[in-house]
């Protein structure tokens, strides 16, 4: 019995398969294959060398899988961490992206991104949390020369959810440096998104120093 599969390995191994092929079809462990095969001249065939050609393709495919799910994994148990946001929660959350992306000086309110999701969070944030009405809200369109100036305005007005009639003049960067080096990179231009006062302090002066105050007082706790 070991004679003949002896006989099949070296028959299979002239004919160009490998040891993991060769283990399959004689049951036959590869220590015993590489005694048995070592000497042996090996050309491997068209099969093979298809199949070594493909392997790290395959390879990488299943660690591009691999990497998905457990990417998917990790996020579902962080939602599950994260739980529901409470008021307060949201409140919070807004005024750490006002921290990050909002400015800080001559009362002026507003928050600039080019994300789509830290300008839709940002207006959630004024609204819900600020009583800000839909018309004290204003854009800014940030742009370059390549940039399609009516499909930016279009795009960050249904982002917001606000009108193009409360849209600000777009402003275009003509600057060679910045134009190469943003080329093709922000679709759609950076977003300014504005809260005016329509002549109500309390949207203007007043909630910029609310909104200072909340930082500070955030800065000094964290200090702790």
């Amino acid at each position: 019995m070991r004679a003949h599969l002896k006989q099949k390995a070296l028959k299979l191994r002239k004919e160009g398969w490998s040891y993991s092929v060769i283990k399959r079809r004689t049951g036959v462990p590869k220590s015993t294959l590489s005694n048995w095969l070592g000497n042996l001249p090996y050309r491997p065939n068209s099969e093979v060398r298809k199949s070594m050609k493909e392997g790290p393709l395959r390879s990488a495919v299943m660690r591009r899988k691999a990497k998905i799910r457990n990417t998917r994994e990790i996020k579902t148990s962080a939602a599950r961490e994260l739980g529901k946001l409470s008021k307060r929660d949201k409140w919070m959350l807004g005024l750490g992206i006002y921290m990050g992306e909002g400015s800080k000086t001559h009362d002026n309110i507003r928050v600039i991104n080019s994300n789509p999701e830290i300008i839709k969070s940002a207006v959630k944030w004024f609204s819900d949390i600020c009583d800000v009405p839909l018309e004290n809200f204003g854009i800014r369109v940030h742009s370059y020369p390549d940039i399609d100036e009516k499909e930016c305005r279009a795009y960050w007005s249904k982002v917001s959810g606000i009108p193009l009639s409360q849209f600000f003049k777009s402003h275009i960067d003509t600057r060679t440096n910045k134009s190469v080096s943003k080329k093709h990179k922000l679709q759609y231009g950076t977003a300014h998104l504005i809260i005016k006062s329509c002549g109500k302090i309390k949207f203007g002066v007043i909630l910029h120093r609310r909104i200072m105050g909340w930082i500070e007082e955030a800065y000094k706790q964290m200090r702790v």
